[in-house]
């Protein structure tokens, strides 16, 4: 049986041993992870394309994703070729969709996504401006039930560990070419 003094040095030693720990986390501080275009495009690509039913009346399909950083604004824009199909008749709609909104990080998934997503142009090819406007609305709402469930970027887990200590997202911001995100020793 160890004596009194041999469990005091070795609490002692243990304690010691957590706080040079728990100080050797705090010395790492926070790091930048640069996440370059190519890579965010091609895990972007393999989401698509992606098919979905709005209003219960018209299929829309989204493909062709092709993602633009103009760095600065901490804003991304996304264009996607567009097919609306409306159900209860027999032509279909071809065109172009581009969505913009800021970047955000779900904790959830681990996961950049768009969020406040905003339809700036939608053109659908051989059809007239008036029923063009009329479909806007569509495109409004497939922006806010669509794109905000696309991700970006997933981290790994081990993308968010690094020297033994945990890592998290806490801010993300744009530079040409690239999303740039801050990540702090989780707490």
């Amino acid at each position: 049986m160890p004596s009194k003094s041999t469990l005091l040095k070795f609490s002692a030693a243990l304690l010691l041993a957590c706080g040079l720990l728990a100080a050797c986390s705090t010395l790492i501080g926070p790091r930048q992870v640069e996440l370059p275009q190519e890579r965010l495009q091609q895990s972007l690509a393999r989401k698509f394309p992606m098919r979905h039913r709005v209003l219960a009346v018209f299929d829309v399909a989204l493909d062709h994703p092709q993602l633009s950083i103009a760095g600065g604004d901490d804003r991304v824009a996304l264009a996607l070729d567009v097919t609306v199909v409306p159900l209860l008749a027999r032509q279909s709609w071809s065109g172009s969709l581009l969505i913009s909104g800021r970047l955000v990080m779900d904790p959830a998934r681990n996961a950049i996504v768009i969020a406040d997503a905003h339809v700036d142009k939608l053109a659908f090819n051989n059809m007239d401006e008036g029923r063009q406007n009329q479909l806007a609305g569509i495109a409004n709402l497939l922006g806010e039930q669509v794109i905000k469930d696309v991700a970006v970027h997933t981290f790994q887990p081990d993308d968010l560990r690094y020297a033994g200590v945990q890592f998290a997202v806490t801010h993300i911001s744009t530079k040409p070419g690239a999303l740039v995100a801050t990540l702090t020793p989780a707490q």
